[in-house]
């Protein structure tokens, strides 16, 4: 596990951790293009596992490719690999050397160069998994990267984590609540969580799941495939 990465940066004055900065990129057309789904949440959540799962379940139906960014290796990159859930030459790796959230919203041409040289291997890819290096709350993917955002949250970050809402988990097209198996042991109160996820995110929807029980993230996988048959949305 990677330990958490320092800021190495200043935010505004006037920085609020509840609202997502503003994306300096507009929303990309859709064209003959794959679809881009990012996954971000904080280290250790779940993210990685989750992206080897969704691989696992989709392989087969659907021509895809993965993109992961860490901030100096290719650790998940390689533990996908290793893992054998694609063909290598199906996954990038890009390294950010900053905070991670710096090459999925600030500056997204490393992960759009990751992205094309897959396209080039693989001219029919349908889809595109862009996982994010380990990040906070505040953490969300540009428009012009990810056409959709699942958010990963695990229940070892305690039952407070959906209601200390940020964008993250209170704007992701999806909100993951990863490891519910160990609710239990570290004392999270499942039902606070999902009643206070729901309470932050209105109308969008919550996935409680356990890679443990469920190994091929089925809740996940459906809908990965409800936003590959209704194409990139229009933003």
């Amino acid at each position: 596990m990677r330990a958490e990465h320092d800021h190495g940066h200043n935010h505004p004055v006037n920085f609020d951790p509840t609202v997502a900065e503003p994306d300096p990129f507009e929303p990309a057309s859709a064209g003959d293009r794959p679809l881009r789904i990012g996954l971000g949440g904080p280290v250790g959540s779940g993210k990685t596992a989750l992206t080897a799962a969704l691989c696992r379940t989709l392989g087969a139906e659907i021509e895809l490719g993965v993109v992961t960014n860490d901030i100096y290796t290719t650790e998940d990159a390689d533990f996908l690999i290793k893992a054998g859930v694609l063909d290598a030459d199906r996954i990038e790796a890009v390294q950010t050397g900053a905070c991670p959230h710096t090459a999925i919203r600030d500056d997204i041409t490393a992960n759009l160069d990751a992205v094309e040289r897959l396209q080039q291997r693989h001219p029919g890819v349908r889809l595109v998994l862009v996982e994010s290096g380990g990040d906070n709350l505040t953490a969300v993917f540009s428009r012009g990267l990810a056409d959709a955002q699942v958010f990963v949250v695990d229940v070892a970050g305690g039952d407070k984590v959906p209601r200390k809402g940020g964008p993250g988990v209170t704007t992701a097209d999806l909100l993951v609540i990863n490891k519910i198996d160990l609710a239990e042991r570290v004392g999270a109160d499942m039902e606070v969580m999902l009643s206070d996820a729901h309470r932050m995110r209105g109308e969008l929807p919550v996935i409680a799941q356990s890679l443990t029980d469920t190994p091929r993230a089925p809740e996940v996988a459906a809908w990965v495939r409800q936003r590959l048959a209704a194409g990139a949305p229009a933003r």
